[in-house]
């Protein structure tokens, strides 16, 4: 669900890595006769959501160098000063891709080799954890980080934002030893026997050794402020990221919007959402309004993710495959579509004509999101401002834009709110793009400028999800 252009896996038997990545689906790219060939007791796998770059099967990770030692390297995130990296920092190493993946790991690879040189005699962990806080340092952005490295186990480390997630697991085996895994979400613990330990903290790395022992270090000072978007509509309902439930973040922003949505005075007869991510909201709007909740949108299973498709002509393409609507949910009826965000808008203009195809008399929107109005540059597609329907558009302008009977959007405020609520922890979340408040410090006009021409000219490298 992170990403569905390509995929790729590694492992490692303590001799020797196997490697297999292409364009596609996991189940496509992977099969039988290929999972028996990559045997191992330690390994990593990753799923890539272009946002930037190309497709072509070189972009999909994992990336691999093989000095010092022999490294391959999972990235899910989005570096903001790539540019510098390549100009100060890679020591005029080759790279095969324009991906800003591929850069993260040789500046780490560089930073290791430092590291060696410099003390040869040195505990390797010691070297490894060394070298990764030099790589801290000088890579800005977003970036939770997977990689296998040889003679030294799996090594992880979090942006000291932590502004993509990262989860350690463990389970123990059939010998009575402990087995590790860490993951971008705690729903891939449950299906193979994992039980979920702690969040990888930001600013933290972590190694399990080729014997299944975990060692850790604080190499920077931290502070999560993790991205907002990702309970929104990233991660899975049956996830918990940063001690917050994703199934109950979203239901209370449901019951935020439903205050809201009473003060409409809206005549509504049916809620009904808009599949898959806005279940959860729609399910606590209907019951705070004290409405029917129908499924009306049939979701057909075999097209993928509309939103991380690549481009915009696709995306418009797949929402006729992708959705039906229920002529006995719609006809005749003033209905209430609840999606979980509204970005570029041409989907759910699409969505609005076929409920009104199928006998609506009125269609309401309401967004569990607050309106897009800034480009994310941590790793969502999310790059251009001309591409947000809410761009320089009152409420009101975007609800004609999208041909609806009426439009109401979450707050900022309680969008935040919700999240501080569920983890008071949590002193700040990454929201730029609701409100154009960045993070990382920076992020200005310029910059974002230079990015959209990059993506125009096909530039900038591919960013992607674990």
């Amino acid at each position: 669900h992170r990403g569905q252009d390509s995929a790729g896996m590694v492992t490692s038997d303590g001799s020797r890595f196997k490697e297999k990545k292409d364009n596609g689906l996991v189940k496509d790219v992977f099969d039988k006769r290929t999972m028996n060939y990559l045997d191992g007791n330690i390994g990593l796998g990753h799923v890539r959501y272009p946002t930037q770059g190309g497709l072509s099967a070189t972009e999909a990770q994992p990336f691999f160098v093989n000095s010092p030692l022999g490294i391959y390297l999972i990235h899910n995130g989005n570096l903001t000063n790539t540019d510098e990296l390549r100009l100060r920092h890679l020591n005029a190493r080759h790279m095969r891709t324009n991906s800003d993946s591929e850069v993260l790991l040789n500046v780490f690879a560089e930073d290791l080799q430092r590291e060696i040189n410099l003390h040869p005699l040195r505990d390797p962990h010691v070297q490894m954890f060394d070298a990764v806080t030099q790589t801290i340092q000088k890579v800005r952005g977003s970036y939770s980080v997977i990689s296998l490295v040889n003679d030294v186990g799996l090594f992880a480390f979090r942006d000291p934002n932590g502004i993509r997630p990262l989860v350690l697991g463990q389970r123990v085996n059939k010998d009575g030893k402990d087995e590790w895994c860490v993951a971008s979400e705690d729903a891939a613990f449950g299906p193979l026997g994992f039980k979920f330990v702690r969040d990888v903290n930001p600013g933290e790395a972590i190694i399990i050794t080729n014997d299944g022992k975990m060692v850790s270090r604080q190499c920077v000072a931290g502070d999560a402020c993790p991205c907002i978007f990702e309970y929104i509509y990233l991660a899975r309902p049956d996830s918990t990221m940063n001690g917050i439930s994703v199934y109950e973040f979203q239901l209370d922003l449901g019951r935020r919007l439903a205050q809201h949505i009473t003060e409409r005075g809206w005549d509504i007869d049916v809620v009904v959402p808009v599949p898959d991510g806005s279940r959860p909201s729609a399910i606590e709007i209907a019951s705070a309004l004290n409405l029917p909740y129908r499924e009306g949108l049939v979701k057909n299973r075999y097209v993928g993710r509309t939103f991380i498709m690549p481009d915009q002509r696709t995306r418009e393409l797949s929402v006729r495959r992708k959705l039906n609507a229920m002529r006995s949910v719609f006809n005749g009826k003033k209905v209430l579509l609840v999606d979980d965000s509204i970005v570029r808008g041409t989907t759910m203009n699409q969505i609005v004509n076929m409920v009104r195809d199928a006998g609506a008399s009125k269609v309401y929107l309401a967004s569990s999101a607050p309106p897009v109005r800034h480009p994310n540059v941590y790793g969502v597609d999310m790059p251009s401002r001309e591409e947000f329907v809410a761009n320089q558009r009152t409420e009101e302008e975007v609800c004609e834009v999208l041909a609806a009977d009426g439009l109401i959007y979450q707050t900022v405020e309680d969008l935040l709110q919700a999240g501080k609520t569920m983890n008071p922890n949590i002193s700040r979340f990454d929201a730029s793009c609701f409100d154009g408040d960045y993070i990382t410090g920076d992020i200005d006009e310029e910059y974002l400028e230079d990015l959209l021409a990059d993506r125009g000219l096909g530039k900038v490298g591919a960013v992607k999800s674990l």
